[in-house]
């Protein structure tokens, strides 16, 4: 069985709700990546330093959480409003590289000289865990996964995407047919009369142009004969008068 012919613009577009799930779940974890650092004093939810204090803005937050937060949140818009698809894949790998870091920047972060903190010593043991999770560990592993699934979704053709690259085909060549129609020229027979001229329909209907006065029969010279006839008819004409 053949496979099946897909136009050139199914290659290059993607259905649009194709990635739309997977990016609305990238940017709702991407904005929890980011943001809890910040809100998360709120509710007794922190890492050090300022566990007691939100909004504390720190360059290692920034380098740690807020960083491949962005990059999350990102690319789940790309993927949730373009039907281009190198955008969305660009956009899953953004997602892939933001939970990759939140999952391994931790055990780095002594390597690389960053103190990005540690969860609130004031908590338990069972609270410590959950921040060290939904913090970096848990919630990276969670877009990691979803931003995975994205890109395969994105790197395959289905059959959706086939028939909506045949729609698509079909839309832009009716279009250029469209444009390339001439507009049809006017009948000669919808010209007026007077503007056109006898001549213009002569050639048109195969019909003779001619004069509306009557041809004049052009008088021929008189014969000696004729001439002697016409004086002896004139000469009667004055003896009867």
């Amino acid at each position: 069985m053949s496979q099946p012919t897909i136009p050139t613009s199914g290659r290059l577009h993607v259905a649009r709700t194709r990635g739309a799930l997977s990016g609305l779940l990238l940017v709702l974890l991407g904005a929890w990546a980011a943001l809890v650092p910040f809100i998360g004093p709120y509710f007794d939810f922190a890492f050090t330093p300022s566990p007691n204090n939100a909004w504390t803005w720190t360059a290692e937050r920034g380098y740690m959480e807020v960083a491949p937060g962005a990059a999350a949140v990102l690319g789940g818009l790309m993927l949730l409003f373009s039907a281009r698809r190198v955008t969305t894949i660009v956009g899953a790998w953004l997602g892939v590289a933001g939970g990759t870091w939140l999952i391994i920047g931790p055990p780095l972060a002594a390597y690389l000289n960053v103190n990005f903190g540690q969860p609130d010593p004031a908590s338990d043991l069972r609270v410590r865990t959950l921040e060290s999770l939904f913090f970096f560990s848990a919630i990276g592993a969670a877009i990691l996964f979803v931003a995975s699934v994205a890109l395969g979704r994105m790197s395959t053709h289905s059959v959706r995407d086939v028939r909506a690259a045949e729609r698509r085909a079909a839309t832009l060549a009716a279009a250029e047919d469209e444009r390339t129609v001439v507009a049809p020229t006017a009948s000669r027979d919808a010209i007026p009369e007077e503007a056109a001229g006898p001549e213009a329909y002569a050639g048109e209907r195969g019909v003779e142009t001619r004069s509306a006065e009557p041809a004049v029969e052009s008088e021929r010279p008189l014969e000696p004969g004729d001439r002697v006839r016409s004086r002896e008819e004139d000469a009667r004409d004055s003896a009867n008068r």
